[in-house]
């Protein structure tokens, strides 16, 4: 019996334990698609300061002085490479300030033969007398913006257009472009302004129609169709001005939301399309009005 036992015992030390079963490796989450790139547009937001430093054009921040204020606005002046003197165009950013995506949608418009002037317009309000690079987030850019009154707002921007017509290489035309809350100030200059050449309103809110009376240049607005809010405003916009034997050119582009320039890869293609025609549509105007 003894020996029995001895035997299985032996027996059993010699069995090769089994392999445990290999673990499948988990699968790859699939890879997000990069964002399709249009050399013919502004870059979307998360690929605009790789544009900025691949850019040949020369770029430079000035300080430009404002009537009865002690702090200098801070302004991006990019321009075209070409031997003739060139229109200018004043930039007035979104919400979000003079970010990365506004300097270099400034850059896209020098490649297009443009001067491109796009002043920080809460220049001195942030932390420590900065502008928006001083603010610790979005939320708190916003909350600086919103700050911001249309007189002052009309002030600042007289005061760019003063200096951006005395730019040497300037031919003595300017124009004006918005984005969001941008658009709406750039719709508000052309009601301030008269000596303005032209205003490209990017998905920004109309003024109340009493205003619009005193506006003389040609006006395009581009705007995406699921943008409700902003879209509101058009058509009472559409009628006055056409009452007042005024250009007011809207375009609503189909399936495209708010911000469409800037967000280039929402909603399923239909904002990088709204963007490359919005964009060819902004650079025919300027050169009609302001000239090439």
């Amino acid at each position: 019996m003894l020996s029995y036992l001895l035997i299985a015992a032996l027996a059993t030390a010699d069995q090769t334990p089994a392999k445990p079963a290999e673990a499948k490796p988990a699968a790859k989450p699939a890879e997000a698609k990069p964002a399709a790139v249009d050399a013919a547009i502004p870059p979307a937001e998360d690929a605009a300061k790789a544009a900025l430093e691949k850019s040949t054009r020369h770029g430079e921040y000035v300080d430009l002085k404002v009537p009865g204020e002690t702090v200098a606005l801070r302004t991006w002046v990019v321009y075209p490479e070409r031997k003739d003197k060139a229109p200018v165009v004043i930039l007035i950013h979104e919400i979000f300030g003079l970010s990365d995506w506004m300097r270099a949608t400034a850059d896209q418009l020098a490649k297009d033969g443009f001067i491109a002037v796009a002043p920080d317009l809460i220049s001195g309000k942030g932390p420590n007398g900065g502008g928006t690079d001083s603010a610790a987030s979005k939320d708190d850019v916003v909350k600086l913006i919103r700050g911001l009154t249309p007189e002052e707002t009309v002030k600042k921007l007289d005061a760019v257009r003063d200096y951006a017509l005395k730019i040497p290489a300037a031919n003595g035309k300017l124009g004006v472009v918005g984005f969001c809350w941008g658009g709406s100030m750039s719709f508000l200059y052309a009601t301030a302004q008269p000596a303005l050449g032209a205003a490209v309103v990017y998905y920004g809110t109309s003024p109340e129609t009493p205003k619009l009376a005193t506006v003389k240049a040609p006006v395009l607005g581009l705007y995406g169709a699921d943008d409700a809010r902003v879209n509101a405003t058009i058509d009472a916009a559409v009628a006055e001005m056409k009452k007042l034997g005024k250009t007011y050119e809207p375009t609503l582009f189909d399936g495209a939301g708010h911000a469409f320039l800037r967000n280039q890869t929402a909603r399923d293609g239909a904002n990088l399309k709204a963007a490359q025609k919005g964009w060819a549509m902004t650079v025919e105007f300027f050169r009609k009005h302001l000239g090439k």
